[in-house]
């Protein structure tokens, strides 16, 4: 190597130094730590201690994180599919040529903006059941008996599914973007063939997008595990007969209110082998709907 060549090696060096140093503070040494104390008893202010599987064990017993396993799987069934839908359904009216489209596009993109705990206070309000604007709107339209979104642990999920829409612009954009890439050659040829919009939906579009589709569902299942914020906010972390506790609130509170840091850590790498598995099944099964251009 010339001294210019080292010159040049040590400057880039010192320009990614910042980075470098950040990444092994904030996210390698906590990773590493983590699988270390997931095998350790540690309440965060004493040293930890050696047991083995012992956290991982304890799992198995754990009526209350089996509920929260049932809970956040549950909340994902009804949050991802209504989400992925959802968004689809507004780019496909978005990407229409309509006037002031792009006005219209900016209001539903908006909302993925605002930061989350003041969307979470927002919705606080909104599904209030005695004074919320939802109940109101509801009762105005003849229902006299509307459900108590956050105290009746039946419709407590169903309403943070409800709103976790609040945020699909970002899902939006995404898909807008990709049904702008839609080969016009393959519309128009459907179109001379005579096939229906629902037929150019289904055997045209979709097909074209699908990739994007299948990008949406990865970052949906990873998203939806991890749900916290809304739950958090607005249900004080479990909510009535612990219905909104999820995984993540529960790894929350064994780590920072229990200070049972070891079993924590032991919860964030069962999440992590749950994603994994979750989205290598996924991935295993778009196979065969995902088309890629030049397949």
């Amino acid at each position: 190597m010339t001294p210019g060549e080292r010159r040049q090696s040590v400057a880039g060096l010192a320009f990614v130094s910042p980075w470098l140093l950040g990444f092994v503070v904030f996210t390698l040494y906590p990773v590493c730590a983590s699988i270390y104390f997931s095998f350790c008893d540690y309440d965060v202010l004493s040293k930890p201690v050696w047991v083995g599987f012992l956290n991982y064990q304890d799992m198995l017993s754990d009526s209350v994180f089996w509920q929260s396993v049932r809970n956040t799987l549950v909340f994902n069934l009804m949050a991802l599919p209504l989400g992925l839908v959802s968004a689809l359904l507004l780019a496909l009216l978005l990407n229409q040529p309509v006037k002031l489209k792009g006005t219209f596009r900016a209001i539903y993109y908006l909302p993925s903006l605002v930061p989350a705990v003041a969307g979470a206070m927002v919705w606080l309000w909104i599904l209030n059941g005695r004074l919320g604007l939802l109940n109101q709107a509801l009762d105005a339209l003849g229902f006299s008996n509307p459900p108590q979104w956050l105290v009746d642990p039946k419709w407590t999920k169903p309403s943070l599914a409800l709103v976790s829409l609040w945020g699909c612009g970002n899902t939006v954009v995404i898909y807008l973007a990709a049904l702008q890439g839609v080969p016009q050659s393959l519309i128009e040829a459907s179109m001379i063939d005579g096939a229906s919009p629902w037929r150019r939906l289904v055997h045209v579009t979709l097909p074209a997008i699908s990739p994007v589709i299948y990008f949406n569902l990865l970052i949906g299942i990873i998203g939806g595990l991890q749900v916290f914020t809304s739950a958090f906010i607005m249900m004080g972390g479990a909510g009535p007969e612990r219905s909104v506790l999820f995984y993540a609130i529960y790894i929350y509170q064994n780590a920072f209110e229990y200070r049972h840091m070891g079993y924590a850590s032991a919860m964030a790498w069962i999440l992590c082998m749950l994603i994994l598995v979750l989205t290598l099944l996924a991935s295993r099964i778009a196979r065969r709907f995902v088309h890629y251009q030049g397949d």
